[in-house]
């Protein structure tokens, strides 16, 4: 892939995991010349297995390797959409207090709202969910000023699960540290809010968070001890949250290295997934984590294809039916790993028939990633094109 900026990611990253361009050769089985000349800017693009090798060896996502989506500003200047997220996050110091809701607002219509948002996220709609997050959150804030203890309370739980898509959307355009803040500032909501599911879930957040800063030792710790104090749970709510907390853990140990207790947290996960539909519903799923046996296996493929098992990631999707209730941000990561496993096996025909499926079903989302680009143009400089890939270069904007 051509980037322009990747020799100073590749840099920046290599510096955070206080790595010589010597260890991260060696870690990643990368040539040194191949980093010194990245790094120096005398080569600008690698092939798609070189940038796998080198996000493992550095212990990062392939998408933090490969900057922000495209699209998304990476400027320090931000347009009046992001600062109005930012002022609704983070509100002036020495500001005036909440004042209590007025008598025509409804705080199930606010929750509706809300849960909208998460939809829209899952959905790639980024744009829409900016531009409501102020008014849902100011909402809540609002909210938390009511006279009724159990309206208040509720009120914390909307602001956290509000302020939560407000760091997931700041992940995905790159700000990472507004992401925390925000989350902090969720879980500070959450504690107020007396449901004990939502620390956890905003816990698991975090944690994503973390791992695509690089630190996947903080990820893992924090993912584990949320874990470990939700202890056993009889509610599918409940092993939704521990399952996906679960999950975020061995992804995190899966990075570092340690694939043998990254397996075996994934087989217990895979176990518990099978009893969620067996359990009590008792909220809105929009507003949960997402957990089911579908989502285990989709986690299993993103491994497999992650750490040079592409064969058995490609075993893992065959014949693989989703549940009705997989987001479309999950079926996207799907289709892209299966994309990149046929990549890693040369098959470019198989791939590109995977990247058209991925178009039609989440045309948007195809878009916001990275590593769909990357894919199609690791498949352009190929010398021999199959069909359909100008028709995915030109959507994409991928040139020659």
């Amino acid at each position: 892939m051509a980037n322009d900026d990747l020799g100073r990611t590749l840099r920046r990253l290599r510096r955070l995991a206080s790595l010589t361009q010597e260890e991260l050769a060696d870690r990643s089985d990368v040539s040194v010349d191949v980093i010194r000349q990245l790094e120096q800017g005398r080569k600008h693009s690698a092939r798609l297995p070189t940038l796998h090798a080198l996000a493992n060896g550095l212990g990062v996502e392939l998408t933090t390797l490969l900057g922000d989506p495209p699209a998304v500003s990476s400027g320090e200047n931000d347009g009046p959409r992001f600062v109005a997220m930012r002022r609704a996050v983070m509100p002036v110091l020495w500001g005036p207090e909440p004042a209590p809701p007025t008598a025509d607002f409804s705080l199930d219509r606010l929750r509706e709202q809300i849960a909208d948002g998460w939809t829209q996220y899952h959905s790639a709609e980024f744009d829409t969910v900016m531009k409501a997050l102020p008014d849902l959150i100011s909402d809540a804030r609002m909210a938390t000023a009511s006279e009724d203890g159990d309206d208040r309370k509720a009120g914390f739980a909307a602001l956290a699960k509000a302020l939560q898509l407000a760091g997931h959307v700041a992940v995905r355009m790159g700000k990472t540290d507004l992401a925390l803040t925000s989350l902090e500032r969720a879980i500070a909501a959450a504690k107020e809010s007396g449901d004990p599911l939502l620390v956890p879930m905003i816990v698991n957040s975090v944690a994503w968070t973390y791992q695509r800063q690089g630190r996947l030792d903080d990820a893992l710790s924090i993912a584990l001890r949320a874990a470990a104090d939700m202890g056993c749970t009889n509610t599918a709510d409940g092993l939704k949250v521990w399952g996906a907390l679960t999950m975020s853990a061995a992804t995190s140990a899966a990075r570092s290295g340690d694939y043998e207790r990254a397996a075996a947290m994934m087989g217990t996960a895979e176990n518990e997934a099978a009893r969620v539909s067996k359990l009590p519903e008792a909220g809105d799923n929009r507003m949960v984590s997402v957990f089911s046996p579908s989502s285990v296996r989709i986690e299993r493929v993103r491994l497999a294809v992650q750490y040079g098992h592409p064969q058995d990631a490609l075993a893992l999707a065959k014949g693989m039916r989703l549940s009705k209730d997989t987001p479309p941000s999950w079926r996207t990561w799907l289709l892209l790993d299966v994309a990149r496993a046929h990549t890693d096996t040369g098959d470019a025909t198989g791939a590109v028939k995977t990247l058209e499926s991925l178009r039609r079903v989440a045309p948007t989302w195809m878009q916001h990633h990275t590593l769909a680009v990357a894919i199609v143009r690791d498949l352009w400089s190929l010398p021999n094109h199959p069909p359909g890939l100008a028709a995915l270069a030109e959507f994409l904007d991928v040139r020659e």
